[in-house]
């Protein structure tokens, strides 16, 4: 397939590209590099550094690449930042979509399209685990912007005629196994790193809350490998080819089970072999107690079962890439 990745230099695009590089694909990256790494980019695909709100440098790329799948990963998703300029994450993410659908849409592209979602959109949830269907309330301008595009994607769907599919990702954790790619923000929000950072460099690591109606007090979520989404997209593209022109999906990704904050900071320690310091802060505005997919459209759909997403195998990845690099 001819694929076209936007924010593919991105943690979670960067390892969907090197994944269908490696399976044969033709791959085509677009990415401003502004929070992505060009190094993270395999070698062999192709990378276009321009904004996908640039229409004349977009429209040009869908000209001449000719799409069979176009896949969005392109996005800011910190949500304390959202918070703080929610007009940022409007005019990027939003502002983003409309515009790859639209320049789609006036080159008259058939090329499905997969959308990388996230939970964020149901907000606090009523009832473990989420299904697709459940009400959506996110809590915050991040969330709010998923939702939106992914109701934008719908309508541009059935207005221009091709296949779309929302993959609303729990939480991407982890490192690529066998490419030299893993976890980078830049600030890192995400408690693996943080974790693995005091491990490597020193510092304390921040519980936000200990008084959620959990096990353990601590936040649950569920941790899927970055290297089972890319696998997953890489489904979904062949899943699409026979969906109707016109229909949008959504389907969860994640494994059905959660892990609290300090079961997490456990298994690090187990891995690494060394105590990890922490303290309990206050609860972040906005962070539900607990965030557990519901997996079984993915396996009915996509056939997709995950086979890395242990949290043994998620830390032991994630440390073996961050105390290299």
């Amino acid at each position: 397939m001819k694929l076209l990745v936007t924010g593919g230099a991105g943690y979670v695009g960067s390892h969907f590209v090197w994944d269908a590089v490696t399976a044969g694909h033709q791959v085509t990256v677009i990415d401003h590099l502004e929070r992505g790494h060009r190094e993270m980019v395999h070698p062999d695909a192709k990378l276009v550094v321009g904004d996908i709100r640039d229409r004349a440098l977009l429209d040009a790329v869908i000209a001449d690449v000719r799409p069979d799948t176009v896949l969005h990963y392109a996005a800011y998703a910190l949500v304390g930042e959202s918070v703080e300029k929610p007009n940022l994450y409007d005019d990027n993410n939003v502002g983003g979509t409309r515009s790859l659908l639209e320049a789609m849409g006036l080159a008259k592209s058939h090329a499905n399209f997969i959308f990388s979602s996230s939970c964020a959109v149901f907000g606090a949830p009523t009832k473990m685990p989420i299904a697709e269907d459940d009400p959506k309330q996110p809590l915050n301008p991040y969330g709010e912007t998923k939702l939106r595009c992914e109701t934008l994607i719908k309508d541009f769907a059935a207005r221009y005629g091709f296949a779309a599919v929302n993959l609303r990702y729990f939480n991407a954790c982890g490192a690529h196994t066998s490419a030299p790619i893993g976890e980078a923000h830049d600030p890192e929000t995400h408690l693996i790193p943080n974790i693995l950072k005091a491990v490597k460099v020193g510092g304390q690591v921040t519980i936000h809350g200990a008084d959620f109606p959990t096990r353990d007090g601590t936040c649950i979520r569920d941790y899927i490998h970055v290297m089972d989404l890319a696998r997953a997209h890489l489904l979904a593209a062949e899943w699409l080819k026979d969906q109707p022109r016109g229909s949008c999906e959504a389907i969860h990704l994640g494994t059905g089970e959660g892990h609290s904050n300090l079961e997490v900071l456990r298994a690090a320690e187990a891995i690494t072999k060394q105590t990890v310091p922490y303290r309990i802060g206050p609860r972040r505005a906005g962070d539900p107690p607990e965030l557990v997919a519901d997996p079984r459209r993915s396996k009915a759909f996509l056939h997709f079962e995950p086979t890395h997403s242990s949290l043994e195998t998620i830390v032991h990845s994630a440390w073996r890439w961050h105390s290299r690099h």
